[in-house]
Formats: C-alpha cells, structure tokens, sequence
C-alpha cells in the first residue's frame, strides 16, 4: 500500500527531472547551433565579397565553400589544420590537372592519368585528400583548354583567401570551447566509480559477497565505456584552448587540470575493477578454505565506502570564496585519512596472522594492494 501511493509521486519528480534536464540540453544546442548559423553567415559573405569583383563570372564559388569548411570546424586549432590540407589537397589538385593539360589535353587519356595518379598518391595521405585533389583536378582540367593559367591562379586564391577567412571568423567570434562537456565527463566518471565503490562496501557489510559480485564486476566492466568518453571529451577540451582569443578573458583557462585528474581517475579505475574482479572469483571459489573471512570482510567493507566517498568528494565542484559550507576538499582529506587507518589496522590484522581463512591469503594480498594504490592516487587527487 505504501509502494502505491509513493510510486507516482515518485515517478513524477522523475519525469519532471528528466523534462528539465532535456530543456537544458536542447537550449544548449539551439544556442550552439544560433552560433554557428551566425559565423557560417558572416564567414560566406566575407568571402563572397571579398573576391566576387576578382573572380571571373563574379562568382567565387571555392572561396565560399573552403570558408565554410574553415569555420565549421569543432575548435580553432582543427579550423587551422583542417583549412591548411584543404589548400595542399587544392594546390596538388590543380597543379596535377595543369600538367595534365599540357601533356594531354583535356582528354580521356588525362581524366585517367589524373584518377590513377590519386590513388597512387601515397600512404600518408587520407582518402579524403585523395578525393579532394583528384576532383579539384578533375574540374580543373574540364577549364584549362582554354586558359591553363588562369584556371590555376584563380583557384588559387579562392582556396587561399576562404581558408583565412574561415580561420578568422572562427577564432574571433566566439570560438568554441568544451570545457562544461569535460568538466562533467571528469565529474561523471569520479560519480560513477566511487558509488560503485561505496556499493561494494556496503554489500560486503551486508553479507552480500555471493549475491552481488557479479553485478560490481559487470559495472566494474562498464567504467571502460565511461573512460573512452572522458578521454575524447578531455581531449577535445585540451585542443579546443589550443590557439583560442577567448582563453585571453577566460578564467577557467588559466587553471585547468581536466587531463590530470583524468589521468589519476584513470588509475584509479584499474584498482577498482581489479578489486570487483577478486571478489567476484573469491564469492565463486569451490574451495571453501579459500573464502575470505568476516571480520577482513567487514573491515575492507568500511574501507571501500571510505574510498568511494572521497572519490565522489573530488567530483564535487569547488567551494565559492567566503561560503560557510564546508571545502569538498577537506572532506575527501578527511575521507582519505580514515581510509587509511583502517587500511593500517587490516595491514596489522595480517601481518599477525590474525584473520581467518589463512588459506586465502594470496587474495587478502591482491585486494590489499589494490586498496593501497587507490588510496595512494586518492591522496594524490586531494594534495592537488
């Protein structure tokens, strides 16, 4: 009776989180894409204006196109890159369709010529580039019977001159950085992995070894899939401040230390699927001798939710200046100093020889030094 009447409410609130947090994200990619729309506008009308009275016909089509490409780009360093091979792919196209055209003509002998020498074009070179410089000489080539050089130098400076402007509106108008998207990714994994721990603790608290060990070794398993995402949402935060005007009168950009603290959670992860591996055999051993004892048990139990409160502290944002609340900092020292006395007091426990099951022993090693270099990267997260 009482599921009954909580359920809906319940579900309710659920709804409703889940209503607000699909509002935050759809404003967050309409004010991405008004962006984005704003500088695409102004990047093609630069160019456009710029060459349309130096371009034969008055139409500077490549210009146009290579700006767009410019400043589409995903960060100002990959706009730089990116518009740089467009230009080499252009220049190789059009200089691989004038010699052509000279040798010749602009004939069946040289749209085969061009094609074979594309796909010939060497290893380090994308397929993309491939594409790029065998169609640019394509079109090339279908223009030059009638002025060779003057289809080489036009061209030319359309790509030159649409590459700069794509570069240069990209990185004055507010060129993008991702650093929310990594500071939540970080933020997510250390949530994911301490709860994980924390459950652990809790289980073995419970006597819930045999129950629950598969279940942590499955999610254990799944911190990969989380890793992969932080890793490319570190990344491209690292590259998106790479040659950016904004890191100028950006505070966050002066401090980050987003690929460090990846870095460390990424230790850390080994542990803890090292530690919900061992378990997970030890609950599934046949040999009854083998099984850890209790009172290991119920000490690791009190370490493990420890250890996954002070991850979960490094996840937590930092203090505002002048607040009352307590520093998420000082309670993951806290956390990581009472982690490690108990830590001490199970070391001791063994090296007595007081515990149970010393038929176990291999395993009360393997899980001690894995508890050991968590707390160790723990404590290296809270000095910094």
């Amino acid at each position: 009776m009482q599921d009954s009447l909580v359920a809906p409410g319940y579900s309710l609130a659920k709804a409703a989180g889940s209503a607000r947090l699909l509002t935050h994200r759809l404003r967050g990619k309409r004010g991405g894409q008004v962006v984005y729309g704003v500088k695409t506008l102004a990047a093609t009308t630069l160019a456009w204006g710029v060459l349309a009275p130096w371009t034969p016909g008055g139409h500077p089509y490549l210009a146009v196109t290579t700006a767009l490409l410019a400043v589409n780009a995903s960060t100002v360093y990959r706009s730089v890159t990116q518009a740089a091979q467009n230009v080499v792919a252009r220049v190789a196209g059009l200089v691989l369709a004038l010699v052509t055209a000279r040798l010749l003509g602009p004939a069946a002998g040289g749209v085969v010529v061009i094609a074979v020498i594309a796909v010939m074009a060497g290893p380090r070179r994308t397929t993309d580039d491939r594409v790029q410089i065998a169609s640019t000489a394509l079109i090339a080539l279908a223009t030059s019977a009638a002025d060779p050089v003057g289809s080489f130098v036009s061209p030319v400076l359309q790509t030159l001159v649409g590459a700069a402007v794509g570069v240069a509106v990209n990185a004055l108008v507010l060129p993008p950085l991702y650093l929310d998207e990594s500071d939540a990714a970080v933020r997510g994994l250390a949530h994911g992995m301490g709860a994980l721990l924390h459950d652990m603790g809790t289980g073995l608290a419970e006597r819930g070894l045999t129950a629950k060990a598969p279940a942590w070794l499955h999610r254990a398993r799944d911190l990969e899939d989380s890793l992969a995402g932080a890793r490319e949402e570190v990344q491209r935060a690292d590259e998106s401040l790479r040659w950016n005007t904004r890191c100028a009168a950006h505070a966050r950009c002066k401090d980050l230390t987003y690929g460090e603290a990846f870095g460390v959670l990424r230790g850390v992860s080994l542990q803890v699927r090292g530690i919900a591996r061992t378990l997970a055999d030890n609950a599934h051993n046949d040999h009854a001798d083998h099984h850890l004892g209790q009172q290991f048990l119920d000490r690791y139990a009190a370490t493990l939710r420890l250890a996954g409160v002070a991850v979960q502290g490094f996840a937590e944002p930092r203090p505002v200046a002048g607040s009352s609340e307590p520093a998420p900092r000082s309670e993951l020292r806290e956390a990581i100093d009472d982690a490690l006395a108990w830590h001490d007091a199970m070391t001791d426990l063994i090296g007595r020889g007081t515990l149970a099951k010393p038929g176990a022993w291999y395993v009360y090693g393997s899980l001690m030094t894995d508890v050991e270099r968590l707390l160790a990267d723990l404590d290296h997260i809270g000095v910094h």
